[in-house]
């Protein structure tokens, strides 16, 4: 049998459904099937889960070349991490983060939630301060979206469930943003604060509206300008896979027009906005000539600025920063 000659690719990211879940053996199986198949040359992230993030599981992906490593926190306080369901206690938390950072991965990410069923301002705040106080290098930070046929989502809907009003998420987001601005984390996205040199180079891509591949059930690509997402749950998946099926739920094939729709709602979750050159390059015309009556509509309301080179939103763009999209979409 020939041999499939690697392909040379910047980043890749495993997780969705999070990978060191995986016992050793299965963990090293799947490193190497991505060493045989891929050479990194830049960014190489793995998701994880506290409590499962063992010493020699943070070894083994360290062998393989993982230099970034993202992990599920969500909240410090044991009350919340109950309500959510998750498997950790905040010990694992510290004892995750000092394992991964005694092997060597150089970039060590958490991600926070707020907004959560019952959180208080005092409890987000508390967990914010103890990821900065701890050694790590990166934070992101997401409110909670009700998503449909999500075990949170049905028992809203029964009543069972109850989210602090969007005026305290929205308070949590500010409280986020200020916060993280006196400390070595910089907000470099809407929802993402790195210390220099750490920001994802992979979730970029996302923003800059670029081609990736997605692999596995349930995953998304957008390659050759067809996005498309792969068929869930796994045991589907498979069975594509086994009569040689393109293991396909969807897939679409954006408009001009869409296009560059996307293109300012992805970029302007950047904090450096869509830059008006790279726009020009693949459009062949300029935000404005697109968006003429949008944009500086949201400039006069203080959501958006624009300068010679970038159009991006304000802090108070940020905080509401779904207005300022929707505008985009609908071509307002």
């Amino acid at each position: 049998m020939a041999t499939i000659p690697k392909q040379t690719i910047q980043t890749l990211f495993v997780g969705g459904g999070t990978p060191t879940a995986l016992s050793m053996h299965q963990l090293e199986y799947l490193l190497k099937a991505i060493q045989n198949q891929f050479k990194i040359t830049k960014e190489f992230s793995f998701e994880a889960n506290p409590d499962e993030l063992t010493r020699e599981k943070v070894q083994l992906l360290k062998d393989y070349g993982v230099n970034r490593i993202s992990m599920g926190v969500q909240t410090f306080e044991p009350r919340l991490l109950e309500i959510l369901g998750r498997t950790h206690r905040t010990e694992d938390i510290y004892r995750s983060v000092d394992d991964a950072r005694a092997v060597g991965i150089p970039s060590i990410s958490l991600d926070l939630m707020y907004h959560l069923p019952t959180q208080t301002m005092n409890e987000f705040g508390d967990s914010l301060n103890r990821s900065i106080e701890m050694d790590i290098d990166h934070i992101s930070s997401y409110g909670l979206i009700l998503e449909p046929k999500t075990q949170f989502y049905n028992m809203y809907r029964q009543g069972k469930l109850k989210l602090p009003n969007q005026d305290i998420g929205a308070e949590m987001y500010e409280y986020l943003m200020h916060r993280l601005v006196e400390t070595p984390f910089q907000q470099y996205e809407l929802s993402n604060f790195a210390k220099k040199g750490h920001d994802s180079i992979h979730n970029q891509v996302y923003w800059k509206n670029d081609y990736y591949y997605g692999f596995g059930a349930g995953a998304s690509g957008y390659v050759d300008g067809e996005r498309y997402t792969n068929v869930n749950p796994v045991n589907h998946h498979i069975k594509h896979i086994k009569h040689n099926e393109r293991p396909l739920l969807h897939a679409s094939r954006p408009t001009l027009k869409e296009q560059m729709e996307e293109e300012m709602f992805l970029g302007l979750r950047m904090n450096q906005g869509v830059n008006k050159d790279r726009f020009y390059k693949r459009y062949h015309q300029t935000p404005n000539d697109v968006f003429g009556q949008t944009i500086p509509k949201y400039v006069e309301k203080g959501l958006l600025i624009e300068d010679g080179q970038n159009i991006a939103l304000t802090n108070r763009g940020r905080v509401i920063g779904n207005e300022v999209f929707e505008a985009f979409l609908i071509g307002d």
